[in-house]
């Protein structure tokens, strides 16, 4: 017999504080009925099954699970975005959750599911209600007056406005991934780099430079990340090149967690690679004195 559920129903984009609002009420109505807290996500945007150009994520599923998990979810259930899955009438994606063990569903006033979205937060209620389940319904939450919602925030990456970004996520922003070989110019001006990239479905935030943290199997470091087509050195392509303050070692081929936290200034081409290096010693003590007042 499966473990019994709670499961809470939504994409999860970024894992908002919306999103952890939702969360918290499925851990403590697990908690409550000594069940697990579980929660579903999908492995590309939901519109991904229907049109050519989805909107663009601000997680990937690997950071999404992992803020999912960090957030108590003891269980994460990634379903395929296909168009037999998204067509599923509402009951039955229900129907299936339950033979997967779900007793109770948590989700946001304005959650749709199943087929062209006609299943809804009252319908959930009263489906839970013919069998006895417990739901619960998280209205909206707000910052500054304002819906958080993953399209606020994905706006707000592509403008840069990192700080703001990160209030509505109510943590920072996450990119995970392998250190990749560049070319190593940052190593012949002293500050060498571990380069990253971006996948095709994620948002890619304003070009620029950007104080971040990151995670490494060595510990936390501080970190100046330009995002970008280094237009100084004629680059080719958008890099995601952190250098790593106070660092001395080799992650070639190592996963790495890059935390941004706020923008410094936009990408810029400079005169010569002196003028280059200067500027980003300088946004490595702007970077120092922002991790040292927060």
């Amino acid at each position: 017999m499966k473990e019994k559920s709670i499961y809470a129903l939504g994409f999860f984009d970024g894992v908002h504080l919306g999103h952890q609002a939702l969360l918290r009420e499925c851990r403590r109505l697990a908690r409550e009925l000594n069940r697990k807290p579980c929660a579903i996500t999908f492995q590309q945007h939901p519109m991904a099954a229907f049109v050519a150009d989805p909107p663009k994520l601000i997680s990937t599923v690997a950071d999404r699970e992992n803020l999912l998990r960090r957030y108590g979810m003891e269980e994460i259930l990634c379903l395929p975005v296909t168009k037999d899955v998204m067509s599923t009438n509402w009951q039955d994606f229900l129907l299936g959750l339950i033979e997967k063990g779900a007793s109770g569903f948590v989700c946001g006033d304005d959650f749709r599911f199943g087929s062209r979205g006609e299943g809804n937060a009252e319908k959930l209620q009263a489906f839970c209600a013919e069998r006895g389940f417990p739901c619960v319904i998280v209205p909206e939450q707000l910052v500054d007056g304002k819906r958080i919602s993953s399209t606020h925030i994905r706006t707000l990456l592509e403008q840069g406005d990192m700080a703001t970004a990160v209030k509505f996520l109510g943590h920072p922003y996450v990119l995970t991934g392998t250190v990749q070989k560049g070319a190593s110019l940052g190593r012949t001006l002293g500050t060498p780099t571990a380069n990253l990239a971006f996948s095709d479905a994620q948002v890619v935030p304003k070009f620029g430079v950007y104080a971040c943290k990151i995670s490494t199997d060595l510990g936390e470091f501080l970190a100046v990340t330009n995002v970008g087509t280094r237009p100084t050195v004629q680059g080719q392509g958008i890099t995601v090149e952190p250098w790593i303050l106070d660092f001395d070692g080799d992650l070639y081929g190592k996963t790495v967690e890059l935390s941004f936290y706020r923008f410094l200034r936009p990408e810029q081409k400079f005169d010569s690679l002196e003028a280059l290096r200067a500027e980003i010693r300088k946004n490595a003590a702007q970077t120092r004195d922002f991790f040292a007042k927060t």
